[in-house]
Parts: C-alpha cells; structure tokens; sequence
C-alpha cells in the first residue's frame, strides 16, 4: 500500500510519524488482496487542545474513511486506524452476506477470517436500517436552514436552498463550524 501522509496548520510530520503510520497501515492492508493498488492519504492535523488525523482509503468501488483526535498524534493515529479496521469488517461481513456477487468489489477483500465474530455481529445490526423518514423541502436559505437545524437539535438539515434551487445539506461539522452538501437536483421536477 503507498502511504501519502501531509500535514495541516503549518505541522510537518516528521520520519518518524511517517513510518509510524506506515507500519500501522500493514494491519489494514492484510484485510485487502489487491494490496499495491491502494492508496492511504493521511492528513495529521495539529491544534491548540488537540490533534487530528484523517485517513481516506479510496478503492474501486467505496472509499474508506476515518477521523480521529487525541491529545497526541499518535493516539489520533491509532483510533483512527482503529475505526478503519472497523469499518473494513463492516464492509467485508455486508459483501460476502449479500455483495458478493457483485463484480469487483469481493475482491478486494482478503479471505483472511481473523475477526471476533461478537464484535462483527454487532456492528452487522448497528448497520441495520432502523427508521426511515420523508421530509418536505421547503425553501429557504443558508441561514435559515441552520436556524431550523439548531431548533431541531439535529447536527444535519435537509432543505431547498433558495439562492441556488439545489436540493442541500447542511450539517455541523466536528469542529463545530457548518459544512453544505449540495446536489445536482433542483427543486423543479
């Protein structure tokens, strides 16, 4: 696996935290078949109370994300690696019960079977589709849809943006600033 790790807010990660990265990634890569094809972009973030790492795998068909913050870097490094390794046996235990047919995605994945069964079993149910709910888009701007949001107390809105006619997303972010997901999709069907 080739590892691009970079650094944000002026930090230059050093040998050492490349390397360090660098071995923890083979405990993901041993997941994989494909093993020379993938890429992990690693983005170590420093701030004043704490320190964040992202890491994106990004494959064929899904890309592998986490994001983690401790008070050092290298704690940032192993939750985030931890949340990968999670995600990957979500991923893997969903393709070989109903993907598998799927070309190009079985694959990737090792047939390597080294998982605690009760922790995948658990996180198999919590990916279960538990509510499902309609909602009607009204028009409305930016700052209004935040407004909604935060009367809601939900950390993410659904709206028709006005300004733009495009179905939108805002959502609050970790570090407590908003984020917009906007779509191809207007308002006019």
């Amino acid at each position: 696996m080739k590892v691009i790790v970079r650094g944000k807010n002026k930090f230059k990660p050093s040998e050492a935290i490349k390397d360090y990265v660098t071995n923890k990634l083979q405990k993901v890569e041993q997941y994989f078949t494909k093993r020379n094809e993938l890429e992990a972009n690693v983005l170590c973030k420093v701030y004043d109370t704490h320190q964040t790492v992202e890491i994106t795998i990004p494959t064929k068909h899904i890309i592998l994300r986490a994001e983690a913050k401790n008070q050092t870097i290298y704690g940032a490094i192993d939750l985030a690696i931890d949340k990968l390794e999670s995600q990957i046996r979500k991923h893997k235990s969903k393709i070989y019960k109903s993907l598998k047919k799927r070309e190009g995605i079985a694959q990737y994945y090792s047939t390597k079977s080294d998982f605690d069964i009760e922790k995948m079993q658990t996180e198999i149910l919590a990916t279960n589709l538990a509510k499902e709910k309609k909602v009607e888009l009204k028009p409305m701007s930016v700052d209004d849809a935040i407004l909604q949001m935060e009367m809601l107390g939900h950390n993410f809105f659904i709206f028709l943006n006005s300004d733009t006619n495009k179905v939108s997303v805002i959502y609050l972010r970790e570090d407590q600033s908003y984020g917009i997901i906007e779509t191809n999709q207007t308002g006019e069907q």
